[in-house]
């Protein structure tokens, strides 16, 4: 498909750039084949059955956007903006570099801006490979345990684009970018869907019969990238590291089997349980996968979608296209926009329903 049937407007004014406190109070949009509903989130558990699963992404996000200098050439030292997005080993990181042209192989780049330093002291790397698009391979002269500290200390976190061009990331963020059951610690991009969930909406959902199950994703920078071809099978999708425990497979199977739906909340979930069903059926999965989903494609264990507003022209727009049909997501997404919705990151939600068949 042409990446352009995939793009709508969207007004400056809509871009969350905080989120909605407390943060189930943020609205929900539901989305079924034949209407639309305004509801809030905290609405959720008298909107789903006992016996639904809710599938949450336990990843967590790291402090993973590191800012520094070029230095060691003799001249001006370039300030250097670093965006770590995949861990190689203990001590060296894929990330993007901004102006990755003032870089070349054997740089070295000193991390801590406006002399923040760790107590270990400064946090040093070496250029050891370039890539295309600024990306770069970063070599610390930390490793393992240590590294993680100097970067917990010295690192922000990475906000998208579209909230860090308009203010300052604060320490506010530290806490406003991650889910509350946030416990493996790797991805450099929040699972967005699951930050509106709340100890009280958990409790709720509970009460209701609602039962909830974990897996781990760790989203990737990639996640921020544009897609710059013109159509979509000529995108390449950067691989994420997922894993769905053999436990939590048997659970699902067994509510599916029983007429209970699966419901991933954030597309990251989604892309994960497909990943691990790519066989045909859903078995465990530990492993990196790079699935990019357009319409067309047939889903084997999502019966609902609980997700955030995503980018005009972008993967996750294309991925709620295929689930609930493009004509009905832009329909969906010109009603929120009319109806006051905050997108994004830390805008508002929406429950998709299946495209009829």
């Amino acid at each position: 498909m042409r990446v352009a049937d995939f793009d709508f407007e969207l007004p400056e004014g809509r871009i969350a750039l905080r989120p909605a406190k407390p943060r189930d109070a943020a609205k929900l949009l539901i989305v079924e084949p034949q209407r639309l509903q305004d509801r809030s989130v905290r609405d959720l558990p008298s909107l789903l059955t006992s016996g639904d699963v809710l599938v949450f992404n336990k990843t967590k996000v790291i402090p993973a956007a590191l800012s520094g200098k070029r230095i060691g050439r003799g001249d001006a030292e370039p300030h250097i903006e670093a965006l770590l997005h995949q861990r190689l080993d203990g001590s060296r990181w894929k990330a993007f570099a901004k102006p990755g042209k003032r870089l070349a192989v054997g740089d070295r780049i000193r991390f801590g801006a406006e002399g923040r330093v760790c107590l270990l002291g400064t946090l040093d790397a070496r250029v050891e490979e370039k890539g295309e698009g600024g990306e770069i391979t970063l070599a610390f002269d930390f490793h393992g345990p240590i590294l993680d500290e100097a970067i917990a200390t010295l690192g922000d976190m990475p906000l998208p684009p579209y909230i860090a061009g308009k203010r300052e990331t604060d320490e506010q963020d530290r806490e406003d970018y991650q889910t509350i059951f946030a416990e493996e610690e790797g991805a450099v991009a929040a699972p967005t869907a699951g930050l509106h969930f709340t100890p009280d909406l958990m409790k709720s959902l509970q009460a209701s019969g609602i039962k909830v199950e974990f897996v781990t994703l760790h989203v990737g920078a990639g996640t921020f990238l544009p897609v710059k071809v013109e159509d979509t099978q000529e995108h390449k999708m950067h691989a994420e590291w997922g894993d769905v425990p053999e436990d939590v497979v048997v659970r699902l199977k067994q509510a599916k089997a029983n007429g209970h739906r699966v419901i991933p909340v954030g597309t990251t979930s989604l892309r994960l349980l497909e990943s691990a069903a790519a066989s045909g059926e859903l078995a465990p999965f530990r492993g990196s996968t790079d699935i990019f989903i357009t319409p067309g494609y047939r889903f084997r264990v999502a019966d609902l979608l609980f997700t955030n507003f995503h980018l005009p022209r972008s993967t996750l727009f294309m991925l709620v296209s295929a689930f609930s049909g493009l004509e009905r997501m832009k329909a969906a997404y010109a009603h929120a926009i009319a109806n006051d919705y905050r997108f994004y990151s830390y805008g508002d939600a929406s429950l998709l329903f299946p495209q009829a068949t």
